[in-house]
């Protein structure tokens, strides 16, 4: 195999370059290729344009007619662009987007056709989807619904049109239909709040901005590391003498190939309406990001899904693989997918953002504290939403926050938040450009940069949003996102009823709204944390305090089955118990097949490759020891290279077959909590490390020509 190893190094450094055409200004290009509001009031008779207006702006249901109208306006758009085809795009429970492509062209007219029945509702295969169970073999009947929020937009020759996916009896499977409750819940609790001190606002509006970290490298040395194929990471790979230690690629000049990926990515994906914003190297060697601009929601969160997708397919018309694996190399620095949450109300203020408004701040601090107070009532539930097995490798380690989850709101807000539990007074000194007083009748204003931010923290303030760095970065952001504003919502909503309890007491509005902060703030104390998130004294702290530490996805995840979490989706109407308990069925069934495929490519690389190559090298190594010996020559060292080397093969060829038969074992395990528990336990933790370790000792001693693998230094640099 390592022949093959030097003709992909060879095709990788003889790569013709691929030049990208600027595409003249963003403006005259950026979403060309999308149905939204704009194409709809040009193409749309009026009525039937503010039909369609009201129903995005407040969730109403459009009807048939109105549906047919907008069907046939997309159809003849869609086609003049060259489009052929269209399908309801949706995000089944796998972690992927799916689409079924069927033609406008109906041969028995022999014109092209697209009802409005046709863009309302289709039927895929909800059995053949992740359903925990809902749907069995062979009951495959399920519906995909059209999302009028999220615009429709051209990708290659078809028309895509952002839709949820249902099962025959009604159950969510899809991880964008609870979002979209989520998103209505916040947006009524976060209104009533609004408005004990503005009756203008009548909604609110989650935002985000989605960065996301990815590793670039050549197709051909991709193609030749068997575990990034199979595992999407290496599952062996001694570190080069040079990784990230430098500081020297973060911000760095962009490599010329991977700047000409970025620009043809960055123009695809502007064309289709993503607000890409910045690019730039990240820590590690071969590590970049792309970040865009603030969204509603719901289509950051689609934007996102799709941006991922375009930039695979960009990769391969540039012979690179893009890889968006969460720790793709050991002890290099993970990729993450930072979260940038704000809440926007329909008057255009920025709920965590502070102003010159003494009104516009004691909002801000109420969304900010019951923010905080949400994270801490409901941590190991946000942890469980961030659960995944490639997450697992890089929460806690190399830049990427720990899995314990904790606030970090800067020194200024700790004082302010500090001094209001106290005594309901505030006051900040620094300069001349710090001050603020908290009481009944003035507030005056705070600053607008009242934070430095944490790298170490899982979800920070940082200015005006809160960004939850914890998401993994092939998450779908939708799940950490639903949870996020399901627990805040729940918490605004019992502040809200606690001010009014007290007001109807005879408590003045304000006076009332600062004893329920006081209150918060003494309840949440020990989510905030403003230190190193990395360091051993944290671990200690955050026991001490009562913070979990959950470092596995099998049982972060039982956080969604406990009555608290139940009962706040229920109540809400975000996910019903059968649907939680699904998705939980589905969340186990996918760490138990990610584990053993990753179990069984390491046992097939270590026996079938690594293995032979070792002891070929090995008899390498005797004949020149029995050389040495003939000729009266002290072979020890020879000798204690042949010594070394037998026992990492004895190792790697032990701990195979037992992990292989722990394997065995494990699969007759019927209970999918169990036996995803016996993967973690029994096969990654116990024989994982073990034959990684052994295989990487041999990378340093076998011949450099025999190795057959790819080395980290070829693949990132």
């Amino acid at each position: 195999m390592a022949h093959l190893r030097f003709k992909a190094l060879d095709l990788a450094n003889n790569r013709p370059k691929i030049q990208v055409e600027e595409n003249g200004k963003i403006s005259e290009f950026f979403a060309a290729d999308v149905f939204g509001i704009d194409q709809m009031e040009k193409l749309l008779a009026s009525d039937v344009f503010k039909k369609v207006k009201i129903a995005i702006d407040d969730g109403q249901k459009i009807d048939s007619e109105t549906a047919n109208a907008v069907a046939s306006a997309a159809k003849l758009w869609a086609i003049s662009k060259g489009a052929t085809h269209y399908t309801h795009w949706f995000q089944p429970l796998n972690g992927a987007t799916a689409e079924k492509h069927d033609t406008f062209f109906d041969a028995q007219s022999g014109i092209e056709r697209f009802k409005g029945t046709t863009l309302v509702q289709q039927e895929p295969d909800a059995s053949s989807f992740p359903n925990g169970g809902i749907r069995s073999t062979f009951e495959a009947r399920g519906y995909t619904a059209w999302d009028p929020s999220s615009p429709m937009f051209i990708y290659g020759v078809t028309l895509c049109i952002p839709t949820v996916f249902v099962s025959y009896t009604g159950e969510a499977l899809d991880n964008k239909a609870p979002l979209l409750k989520a998103v209505e819940v916040i947006d009524i609790a976060a209104t009533k709040v609004c408005q004990l001190f503005d009756k203008k606002i009548t909604r609110v509006r989650a935002s985000l901005g989605c960065e996301q970290e990815y590793f670039v490298i050549d197709k051909a040395l991709y193609s030749s590391r068997p575990d990034l194929v199979m595992a999407g990471r290496t599952l062996f790979g001694h570190n080069p003498a040079r990784g990230q230690q430098l500081d020297d690629h973060y911000f760095g000049s962009i490599p010329p190939r991977i700047y000409n990926f970025m620009k043809d990515f960055e123009i695809e994906a502007l064309k289709l309406g993503i607000p890409v914003s910045t690019r730039h190297n990240e820590v590690a060697p071969s590590q970049y990001e792309v970040a865009p601009l603030f969204e509603d929601i719901n289509i950051a969160t689609d934007h996102n899904l799709l941006l991922m997708d375009v930039m695979s397919k960009v990769a391969e018309r540039h012979r690179l693989k893009v890889l968006f694996h969460e720790k793709p190399f050991a002890k290099l620095n993970g990729s993450g997918k930072h979260n940038n949450w704000s809440l926007i109300t329909n008057t255009g203020v920025n709920l965590f953002q502070p102003s010159s408004s003494a009104r516009e701040n004691l909002l801000f601090l109420i969304f900010l504290i019951t923010t905080v107070k949400a994270v801490h009532e409901y941590a190991d539930l946000l942890r469980a939403s961030i659960a995944s097995a490639g997450n697992d490798h890089r929460l806690g380690a190399n830049e990427a926050p720990p899995a314990i989850m904790s606030v970090f709101l800067g020194s200024q807000l700790t004082n302010v938040l500090d001094e209001l539990e106290k005594n309901g007074n505030v006051k900040v000194e620094k300069g001349d450009n710090m001050y603020m007083k908290l009481g009944i009748d003035k507030i005056p204003p705070i600053i607008l940069d009242n934070t430095d931010r944490n790298r170490t923290s899982p979800f920070a303030f940082t200015g005006n949003k809160f960004e939850f760095r914890a998401v993994g970065s092939t998450d779908n952001p939708g799940t950490p996102m639903a949870v996020l504003n399901l627990i805040v919502a729940e918490q605004l909503t019992q502040f809200y009823n606690a001010v009014e309890k007290d007001i109807n007491k005879g408590t003045d509005k304000r006076l009332a709204i600062v004893n329920v902060l006081r209150k918060y703030i003494k309840e949440s104390n020990a989510i905030r944390f403003e230190g190193d998130g990395y360091s051993e004294e944290w671990l200690k702290e955050a026991k001490k305090r009562g913070l979990s530490n959950i470092k596995d996805t099998p049982r972060a995840i039982d956080a969604y089955l406990t009555e608290k979490a139940k009962s706040i989706f229920i109540k809400h109407g975000v996910l019903n118990e059968t649907e939680i308990e699904a998705r939980n069925e589905i969340r186990w069934e996918n760490y138990i097949k990610k584990i053993q495929i990753e179990s069984r490519v390491m046992g097939d690389l270590a026996l079938n490759h690594i293995v032979p190559t070792a002891i070929a090298y090995q008899n390498k190594l005797i004949k020149n020891a029995n050389g040495l010996n003939g000729l009266g020559i002290k072979n020890t060292q020879v000798l204690k290279m042949i010594d070394s080397m037998s026992d990492y093969i004895e190792t790697i060829q032990r701990e195979v077959e037992n992990m292989t038969e722990e394997r065995k074992r494990i699969n007759k395990i019927v209970d999918n909590r169990k036996k995803a528990l016996a993967y973690c336990d029994d096969v990654k933790i116990k024989y994982f490390d073990k034959i990684r370790y052994a295989v990487d000792k041999l990378e340093l001693i076998v011949d450099n020509e025999d190795w057959p693998l790819v080395k980290y230094r070829e693949m990132l640099f």
